[in-house]
């Protein structure tokens, strides 16, 4: 993926956004909904039946939901007056200087591979200047998502080398000059999730080293950059909820709350062009960038319909979850997220379970799925590489484990993952088990113990930059091993 977009490919994108944007609000007001009042104008289309009212609504809340819940996650890791290793205000960077642990809930499959460095920018002001300094041959990589969660860049190892580097950061609509040595990287919205990860092997002198990598990332308003700039402190906003998890805030927004913020969020991240004709499908719910969605335009029996979309398109959206397709070995291997086009099925199910996906260039998360097999902690099972076996990459793996919701669990050794790091230990064949249960299984087998929770297990496995040629996950030629049940 190039970084350096063309001003004219940015411009086209802003332009035909906006222009998409533009019909499908005239369309709404043109062509109410199915129960509007006789006062409003005549519609253009036929009303939609209850059915398709329903059919419609919920295919417009799973379409917004990576926007919505990209937007209730940023108000949450940005409501704090200085940084901390959690979260920073808008426009600063958070950097974790251990790895996560049980207690962490900010978002959904944390990782215990790299250290998280995480910022949230607002392009609508003005862009941001990003400054890496040289890496020194640390594996990094900086994702950078738009509020729609596509990576539109990702500066790091794999793409733009460990030499020191900077980049501006800009929004829909930037026509301004940058200064020389500044590399231009367009950001599709003004909403900007930068998720950066950078190595580190968990010993006290590691983490003194990426700490010194970390305090050098440095983000700075184009306006003051090249002088001495000092972050003005935030203000705490009390009414955010800092205690429910993001995931059942988003679920529990009622319908017509969900959608007005929607269609707010959507003036300052124009969906895609590709997007039109869901747009105009939407534009018959009333459903548009930047005008408030009512229910009272309704019948009572089709709010009713709607008041029960959220439930219904969450249910659907697990079920999509679940299913086994494409299961190799009782994993499920995606090599198709980061990027997610038209597929917005996909692309809520990833902000729901996983939001943050990496582009599978720089990382791979096979989960385990196999359907009728749900990992119990009554049971032990192995995970066995055979020799020569290990995952094929050129940055590194890991397998983590999980509890029901995606989080990780609580457990005697505070290990939530194992990796070559860990030394593990290999059998008299050369091949390496790994072993996943509830019970220690003594001394000599404890170095390559995964610690389970009570109730059901999610192991995912990670491999960071995949190797691109055979074997290979993202060809389908490595198949991760099967997690088999032992006595």
């Amino acid at each position: 993926m190039s970084l350096e977009l063309l001003p004219w490919h940015a411009a086209r994108r802003v332009l035909l956004a906006m222009v998409s944007a533009l019909l499908v609000a005239l369309i709404a007001l043109a062509a109410p909904a199915c129960a509007a009042p006789p006062s409003e104008s005549p519609a253009l289309q036929a009303p939609l039946s209850d059915a398709e009212l329903y059919e419609t609504a919920i295919d417009a809340y799973l379409y917004g939901y990576p926007l919505v819940t990209m937007e209730l996650t940023r108000r949450v890791m940005t409501n704090v007056a200085e940084p901390d290793a959690r979260r920073a205000p808008m426009g600063r960077f958070a950097n974790m200087r251990q790895y996560p642990d049980a207690a962490f809930r900010d978002f959904t499959t944390p990782n215990a591979d790299t250290l998280y460095s995480i910022a949230w920018l607002d392009l609508a002001k003005e862009p941001y200047v990003l400054s890496l300094p040289d890496m020194r041959g640390r594996y990094f990589l900086m994702p950078m998502m738009s509020g729609w969660t596509d990576v539109f860049a990702s500066p790091g190892t794999r793409t733009t080398g460990d030499g020191a580097q900077v980049f501006a950061l800009t929004g829909p609509g930037f026509t301004g000059a940058l200064p020389p040595g500044v590399t231009r990287i367009a950001s599709p919205t003004n909403m900007v999730w930068i998720l950066g990860r950078t190595y580190c092997d968990g010993t006290a002198e590691d983490y003194r080293a990426v700490h010194a990598l970390q305090n050098a990332y440095a983000l700075t308003p184009l306006s003051a950059y090249g002088a001495l700039f000092a972050p003005p402190k935030s203000a705490v906003d009390s009414g955010v909820d800092m205690q429910t998890t993001l995931r059942n805030q988003v679920n529990a927004l009622d319908i017509e709350s969900y959608f007005s913020l929607l269609s707010t969020l959507m003036l300052g991240n124009p969906p895609a062009v590709e997007d039109a004709p869901q747009l105009e499908r939407m534009a018959r719910l009333g459903l548009a960038p930047g005008q408030p969605f009512r229910l009272e335009r309704f019948s009572p029996q089709q709010r009713a319909q709607l008041a029960d979309v959220p439930r219904e398109a969450f249910r659907r959206l697990m079920a999509y979850a679940n299913k086994d397709e494409g299961l190799v070995n009782g994993w499920l291997v995606r090599t198709n997220l980061g990027q997610y086009g038209m597929q917005y099925m996909l692309r809520a199910m990833v902000a729901a379970l996983g939001l943050g996906a990496n582009l599978p260039q720089d990382a791979v998360y096979p989960a385990y799925a196999a359907p009728g097999k749900k990992l119990s902690w009554a049971r032990k099972y192995v995970m066995r590489f055979e020799k020569g076996q290990l995952p094929p990459v050129d940055g590194f793996w890991s397998l983590t484990m999980y509890d029901k919701n995606f989080y990780f669990v609580d457990n005697p050794l505070n290990r939530y993952t194992l990796s070559p790091r860990d030394a593990l230990k290999p059998n008299a064949d050369g091949s390496i088990e790994l072993y996943l249960q509830r019970e220690d299984p003594g001394p000599a087998k404890r170095s390559n113990w995964l610690p389970a929770p009570e109730g059901q297990m999610n192991p995912i496995l990670r491999l960071y930059r995949p190797k691109a040629a055979p074997p290979s996950i993202l060809d389908g030629s490595w198949p991760p091993p099967a997690i088999v049940e032992v006595p």
